[in-house]
């Protein structure tokens, strides 16, 4: 555990929360590096059956930090921390669940994803205002979303950049359950539980038959940052990242 992410193992889950409220938990280097490490430690464990990613009450994450942004640009590159978390996500074996309350934005609503079961509150807001920033779609998402909600609504969300509410996201099809705030994360540690209670090996299995080969989200992601960088070295997206880092400060 560190301050801002802390991770814990109970009943066969391997929960991970997002704790940096003060900055929305917008994820930097180091949490992408302790996330990483939750995921593959739980991967090879016998004592995890299945994970469990959640923020604080308000927010699940407002994306990457403003200064790992800015990094970004100084150095025409993403970090190498942020794609090694992505892959690995991507890689998982073992089901991952994901507990919303509040705020989702950028990579918060693209790592959704990959989950398997996500549970949100009636005030979570969900959006990837990649292209308004002059990027591309990250998270393997480019693939996944026209996939999961078809063509039209994943352009709305990764193109237009609109904000959809929990009820659209549901009806989108990348929200399981919409409740209350305040049993987000009961519901979502109880589903959570109830995967890790069942055969292990019939649920990864049923996993993998399920998601198929995962080839093509690897090869997503890395075209994703090539295109990224490409595009992060232009005049136009170096002015629109360093608009919306100004108005971060």
């Amino acid at each position: 555990m560190n301050e801002q992410v802390a991770v814990s193992i109970a009943e066969g889950v391997n929960t991970l929360r997002i704790d940096r409220p003060d900055q929305q938990n917008a994820l930097n280097s180091n949490m992408f590096d302790v996330m990483s490490d939750a995921l593959a430690f739980g991967e090879s464990s016998s004592r995890v059956r299945c994970f469990l990613m959640m923020g604080m009450p308000g927010v699940f994450t407002a994306g990457i930090d403003p200064d790992e942004l800015r990094s970004f640009v100084e150095n025409g590159a993403i970090g190498d921390s942020a794609i090694h978390f992505l892959k690995t996500l991507a890689l998982l074996d073992k089901p991952l669940v994901a507990a919303v309350d509040g705020i989702a934005a950028g990579i918060g609503t693209a790592l959704l994803l990959q989950c398997d079961y996500v549970v949100a509150s009636e005030w979570a807001t969900f959006s990837a205002p990649f292209v308004d920033l002059g990027l591309v779609p990250e998270a393997g998402s480019s693939l996944l979303a026209p996939r999961l909600m078809g063509h039209h609504r994943a352009f709305e969300l990764l193109v237009l950049g609109d904000q959809f509410d929990a009820r659209r996201a549901f009806h989108a099809g990348f929200v399981n359950r919409v409740v209350p705030a305040e049993d987000v994360e009961n519901v979502a540690v109880a589903a959570a539980r109830a995967i890790a209670a069942k055969p292990p090996e019939a649920v990864r299995t049923a996993l993998k038959l399920m998601r198929g080969d995962r080839l093509d989200i690897m090869q997503r992601i890395e075209k994703e940052a090539a295109n990224f960088v490409e595009l992060l070295r232009s005049p136009a997206a170096r002015d629109a990242l360093q608009t919306f880092i100004d108005r971060q400060r």
